[in-house]
């Protein structure tokens, strides 16, 4: 199995996509690794690591795609960067996979590009982990489609079920459609067909609300990518907000160090499986290939952990699942 990762994506390149490489063949035996970028800069990097030589790559890529760059004039402008390169190398079938943890915009927009959507998928998807009570759901799209048609969330829908089943572990996902009310009358014409078609799956929930998510009433929420970018915003600001709330709450109540240092490791406990590293990134599905993107902040476990995951949509032959089933 040969991944190629994005050497100059995230806050912290090459370090942190370095590590995270050197963490993933040091956990998989059977994994090659390309890191993708500036030669010198990744030669440097790696020179601070023991590692199995045999078993991680350069492919030189100069070019690099800031975070903040427009993504689909980035792509055009900038051949030679590490996105471009290394999608082209997934393409032509030199690598199983592409991960990066820059720019996603342009990572979204140069993956439906030069890899295509595959067979019968009307358009690409982002599918990102949201927490829940219950463990981590998928909320399906996150914003790669901001006005869509009932037979896209029916296929986002699809998607979700597979990824959920075969890369998460959920033996059978229950699949929920995001709605002002749980009854099928409810919601725009859009939603209302959406439901129609959304019976068809035998695991199909019905609607679901905002109150359920957190709730964990459903393992996979579908809805359009406005509706889910929203939330998964929200949701990225829930655990700041509660510790700002608890601090406010220990200094009104003046807690003691020991007292303090409990309450923060009960909440640190507490959050724990909600912690992005054991996902590291999340898929585009419905691309012609496997293409993955991570937190701009991602560390090297979770780019390790994103480099398995892309390992493991390969291995599960995940496409051609998705092919048969929106057939």
């Amino acid at each position: 199995m040969k991944i190629a990762v994005d050497a100059t994506g995230g806050d912290h390149f090459p370090q942190n996509p370095v590590n995270g490489a050197v963490l993933a063949v040091k956990e998989n035996d059977h994994l090659i690794i390309v890191l993708v970028g500036p030669k010198d800069q990744i030669s440097k990097e790696l020179s601070n690591h023991d590692y199995p030589e045999n078993r991680i790559v350069i492919q030189d890529a100069p070019d690099i795609i800031g975070m903040d760059e427009a993504p689909a004039q980035a792509v055009r402008s900038k051949p030679h960067s590490s996105i471009v390169v290394g999608l082209g190398m997934h393409q032509k079938g030199v690598v199983d996979g592409f991960v990066s943890a820059g720019n996603t915009g342009a990572l979204m927009a140069a993956s439906a590009f030069i890899l295509g959507r595959l067979d019968g998928v009307i358009r690409p998807t982002i599918a990102t982990y949201y927490p829940t009570v219950k463990g981590f759901g998928l909320m399906i799209d996150a914003g790669a489609n901001l006005e869509v048609k009932p037979e896209m969330l029916f296929q986002f829908g699809v998607m979700g079920n597979i990824y959920a089943r075969d890369i998460i572990g959920i033996e059978t996902p229950r699949i929920g459609l995001l709605n002002v009310g749980e009854e099928k009358e409810k919601g725009s014409e859009t939603l209302k067909k959406a439901y129609a078609l959304l019976q068809a799956l035998p695991n199909f929930v019905g609607n679901v609300e905002g109150r359920d998510i957190l709730a964990g009433q459903a393992d996979v929420f579908v809805c359009d990518g406005v509706t889910g970018n929203i939330l998964l915003k929200f949701g990225e600001s829930i655990p700041d907000a509660l510790k700002m709330l608890l601090m406010g709450a220990i200094k009104k109540r003046q807690l003691d160090k020991e007292q303090v240092s409990l309450v923060i490791s009960l909440l640190e406990e507490a959050f724990a499986p909600f912690d992005y590293q054991r996902v590291g990134g999340v898929p585009f599905l419905g691309v012609n290939g496997i293409s993955m993107v991570g937190h701009g902040s991602s560390s090297p476990a979770a780019i390790k952990n994103m480099i398995l995951n892309a390992v493991k949509m390969a291995e599960t032959d995940i496409n051609k699942k998705i092919i048969a089933s929106v057939a």
